[in-house]
């Protein structure tokens, strides 16, 4: 269905858009922005790995929605770790989608150059590195620039009616909301022959800190970041446990594959947070949402605590919040009214941080503490001949954090 943010006029000059990070939400990105429309063209691409790049390139200029749309030059098709600088300066805006610990540095390059920015979640790894978003998105809001950050569930038109009802009063004083992630195992790449470290771990970015900075914020901060967008703010401490029941031997990083946190907020308001990705376990997703009057859940809806349907959503009505946030981009740099999301999608991700770090250090983590950390977990600076921040021992395992022992 065309979603109702979508805009019939096309502008007179073409928006010249670049993509960095070619994997498969990258690309999906890029599509959706071009379907956003016609008078968009992807202008240039920057991956680590030319496969990456290739394939995307493919993906896009074979889908029919789009054609005539891409117009990368083999010279405008950017690879290794200083790729996105020369893409990003052949464009008007980006779609920044490699692995977190690079978001940062990117961010802060293309608003530096003047360019719109769509982000995709999370935004960083660590705390200098939020701080660094934090303040790029400062100066993209003085510089007039759009930044849109990928939670996507904020563009959601019946999620949106939803918060507002909570939000209202619809259930009464909130007390706490349950939010789940439980899915299958994260795809391994299996290590080739004459393979460096650094290669193996950004082709398995997923099962390290560093790189994806954890299931909390990897996963899990699409709904987390539900709760945060009702209480109107992020939370005070958090506590949490987690570890490693299915993630075995060699070759698999230093992720935990489960986690269970509890979000305080200032109120009193608790968030309980359970993620899990192991295979032949029962996959669960979502957040409900407990008050004094009932409850609110997205599948089912608001109930008074008797099962009385209060409020649901048409299932006939189907949106794509995918689309809705990049059809809100581009029309925002058309129309030459900026949006700028860096704020909250910095701070929800600092939110799944702080998680992280009290689930791999056994303590209680305040949003203070973890905002203030000077601890790097992405260094900003990399090459391929880099050393990794987690490498392996001799046996080809690597450190995995230890409640209790862990410094965060």
């Amino acid at each position: 269905m065309v979603s109702p943010y979508s805009f019939a006029k096309p502008t007179a000059r073409p928006i010249r858009l670049a993509l960095v990070g070619c994997g498969g939400r990258g690309s999906g990105a890029a599509a959706q922005a071009l379907m956003a429309s016609p008078d968009v063209k992807l202008v240039a691409m920057a991956d680590v790995f030319k496969d990456k790049l290739d394939s995307a390139y493919h993906h896009l200029t074979q889908n029919p929605k789009i054609k005539g749309q891409v117009e990368v030059a083999d010279t405008h098709k950017f690879t290794g770790f200083d790729g996105f600088q020369k893409a990003i300066a052949l464009a008007d805006a980006v779609i920044l989608a490699t692995p977190a610990s690079f978001r940062p540095e990117h961010f802060e390059f293309a608003t530096n150059e003047g360019k719109h920015s769509f982000l995709e979640k999370p935004l960083a790894c660590d705390g200098p590195g939020i701080r660094k978003v934090l303040a790029t998105g400062q100066l993209a809001e003085k510089k007039g620039l759009s930044v849109v950050v990928g939670l996507q569930y904020r563009y959601e038109p019946a999620l949106q009616e939803l918060v507002k009802r909570v939000q209202d009063g619809a259930i009464g004083d909130l007390l706490s909301a349950n939010s789940y992630y439980m899915t299958n195992h994260i795809n391994h790449v299996p290590r080739q022959p004459g393979q460096s470290e650094m290669e193996y771990q950004m082709r398995n970015w997923r099962y390290f800190n560093w790189l994806w900075t954890g299931s909390p914020a990897g996963l899990q901060i699409h709904h987390d970041d539900i709760a945060n967008w009702v209480m109107k703010g992020f939370p005070v401490k958090t506590h949490g446990i987690g570890g490693r029941a299915a993630l075995k031997g060699p070759d698999h990083g230093d992720i935990f594959d489960h986690f269970y946190n509890e979000y305080e907020y200032a109120n009193g308001f608790k968030l309980h947070s359970e993620i899990r990705h192991i295979s032949g376990t029962v996959g669960k997703r979502g957040i409900t949402f407990i008050g004094t009057k009932g409850k609110a859940d997205f599948f089912d809806g608001i109930k008074s605590h008797k099962g009385d349907v209060i409020w649901k959503k048409d299932p006939k009505v189907v949106h794509n919040p995918y689309q809705i946030e990049q059809d809100i981009f581009i029309k925002s740099i058309q129309t030459g009214k900026p949006v700028n999301d860096t704020e909250w999608g910095a701070k929800s991700t600092m939110a799944t941080i702080m998680g992280r770090m009290a689930a791999h250090s056994g303590l209680e983590i305040t949003w203070d503490g973890a905002m203030a950390s000077d601890i790097v977990v992405a260094p900003e600076k990399l090459t391929w001949d880099s050393p990794v921040p987690s490498p392996p021992d001799a046996a080809g395992n690597y450190q995995v954090p230890m409640p209790g022992i862990s410094k965060v």
